[in-house]
């Protein structure tokens, strides 16, 4: 591991939080209002009245995850003690103000101080399969990228990462999901990653989890329309859905990781993608977020838009917590 690898790192802590802040001020607009007037810049203000450049509690969470990871292990404890400072204490926020919190993270983390036990605090109803465990899942996803073991062992770490605020099998799955794409794009050396790579992840994910209920019941869309994976394996062709009436854009983790993905696939560009993530509409900054997570490992860091860059609040520090949490593993 070297330098280019933590700019990698870096290019998805920095596309997460840029697209994160692009769709904060139009956060629950609608798709038909953005149509009109679609979001084309970073902005200030807006749905939060906050200034340009803020993220919101999807970034905000994952640093609480980066702050974590000075050590070899990831250390869910303290992940889960950061959450507490972040809700009730205004830390790892642009402005220090603490807003946005989603309704089953903020159950989660008033378990745990009610319970300190961070194997237990995170809901395990399916009513509990929002976005908030997916949102802030790329820390976990890198630190076990650099383990030496096996699949079954790293997922088993991104499960419980997951479980911290959503412990349903689906949302452990969305993670798994992602984790595998993410998996892919960081072992390439070269930008823009080709969009080969990205369905070579999905294709292991399909492997993985093709005869559980779950996945199969709730994830078929995503493999057999968003993408045609079947397609891509006996052709090698890319195959999307090009009309975005079929893409969900709303809180919900199984929709929020199929626009993601479907942004990805059907861009060209890290500034193309996030843009089209945000001006699905709805939950503009967790959509944008994750989708410019895997723009950022796809186009890499001087990709993303230097006025962009230069107006993301903190920028600096975001990119000191990549420092600190993966300096033991970058060698």
């Amino acid at each position: 591991m070297n330098n280019d690898f933590l700019n990698k790192i870096k290019a998805v802590a920095i596309g997460h939080a840029v697209a994160d802040a692009l769709g904060v001020p139009v956060e629950f607009s609608t798709r038909e209002e953005l149509r009109k007037k679609p979001v084309t810049d970073m902005m200030g203000y807006g749905t939060f009245n906050m200034p340009k450049g803020s993220w919101s509690d999807d970034t905000s969470m994952a640093l609480c995850a980066l702050d974590a990871m000075g050590g070899e292990k990831l250390n869910f404890k303290k992940t889960m003690q950061n959450f507490v400072k972040w809700c009730y204490g205004n830390q790892y926020t642009p402005t220090g103000f603490t807003f946005d919190i989603g309704g089953t993270c903020r159950t989660s983390i008033a378990e745990y101080l009610r319970n300190p036990d961070y194997k237990t605090c995170g809901p395990k109803d399916e009513r509990s399969n929002g976005n908030g465990s997916l949102m802030r899942i790329y820390p976990f996803v890198i630190h076990t990228y650099l383990l030496d073991t096996d699949v079954k062992t790293k997922l088993t770490l991104i499960y419980i990462a997951s479980a911290l605020t959503h412990a349903h099998k689906r949302s452990k799955i969305a993670c798994a999901i992602y984790a595998f794409i993410m998996w892919e794009l960081l072992g390439e050396n070269t930008y823009p990653v080709p969009k080969e790579v990205i369905l070579k992840g999905m294709v292991k994910a399909k492997d993985f989890f093709d005869s559980d209920p779950e996945f199969c019941e709730h994830y078929k869309k995503l493999f057999q329309k968003v993408v045609d994976v079947d397609e891509f394996l006996k052709h090698g062709t890319i195959s999307c859905i090009q009309n975005e009436d079929c893409i969900s854009s709303g809180g919900y983790v199984v929709d929020t990781l199929e626009a993601a993905i479907w942004c990805l696939l059907t861009t060209s560009s890290y500034k193309e993608c996030v843009l089209k993530a945000v001006n699905l509409g709805s939950d503009t900054d967790t959509v944008g977020a994750i989708a410019g997570s895997l723009a950022g490992a796809t186009y890499g860091y001087e990709q993303i838009p230097l006025s962009w860059r230069e107006a993301l609040i903190g920028r600096e520090y975001i990119e000191s917590l990549c420092d600190k949490a993966f300096a033991h593993k970058i060698k």
